[in-house]
C-alpha cells in the first residue's frame, strides 16, 4: 500500500469507522478495504479504497470526509456509495464515468467474488453464492463493456 500522510489518515479513519464490524465470515471488516488499498497504485485510489464503504456502512458523512480529503477522493466516494433504493446495476453504470471509482469498484468486485473468504462459514448458502456470482459478474461486465468495445474496434482496425 502506498503510505503518505493522506493515505495514513484514510487508514486510521477507516479503521476507527469500521471498528467492531465483521464481514459475512466473521473477519474484522477493515481487512476488506485494506485488501483493496494494497492493490492501488497512487495516493487517491488508495484513499478511496480504504474509505469506499465508510459513508455507506457507518455514521461518517461526506461533509466530514470533505474536511479531510481532496475533491478527487470525495467525488469517487460519492459514486461508490450505493444509495438505498437505487438499482444496483444503475449504480454500477454511474461508477464508469470516474476512473478512480471504477478501478476501486473492480477491485471490490474481485474481492467480493473470492469465495475462499467464506471457508468455514456456515452462514453463507450455496444459493447466496450463486446469486453473488451472477451479480458480481454482471457488474464487472458493465464496468468493462466499453473497454471490450475498444479492444474489438482496435482488433477490427488492425485486421484490414
Amino acid at each position: 500500500m502506498i503510505c503518505t500522510p493522506l493515505t495514513n489518515k484514510a487508514l486510521r479513519l477507516a479503521y476507527t469507522a469500521h471498528h467492531g464490524q465483521v464481514d459475512k465470515s466473521g473477519v474484522p471488516y477493515i481487512f476488506h478495504p485494506y485488501h483493496l488499498a494494497e492493490q492501488m497504485t497512487d495516493e487517491i485510489t488508495t484513499c478511496v479504497a480504504l474509505l469506499h464503504d465508510v459513508v455507506e456502512d457507518t455514521d461518517i458523512t461526506f461533509e466530514e470526509l470533505a474536511q479531510e480529503f481532496p475533491p478527487a477522493v470525495i467525488e469517487a466516494l460519492r459514486l461508490l456509495t450505493h444509495e438505498a433504493g437505487k438499482d444496483y446495476f444503475t449504480y454500477v453504470r454511474e461508477i464508469k464515468v470516474n476512473p478512480v471509482a471504477k478501478v476501486v469498484k473492480l477491485a471490490d468486485l474481485a474481492h467480493n467474488s473470492d469465495e475462499s473468504r467464506f471457508a468455514g462459514c456456515e452462514d453463507v448458502t450455496m444459493e447466496q453464492l450463486t446469486r453473488w456470482r451472477k451479480k458480481y459478474a454482471k457488474a464487472k461486465a458493465i464496468l468493462l463493456e466499453d473497454e471490450d468495445r475498444l479492444i474489438t474496434n482496435k482488433t477490427d482496425f488492425y485486421s484490414w
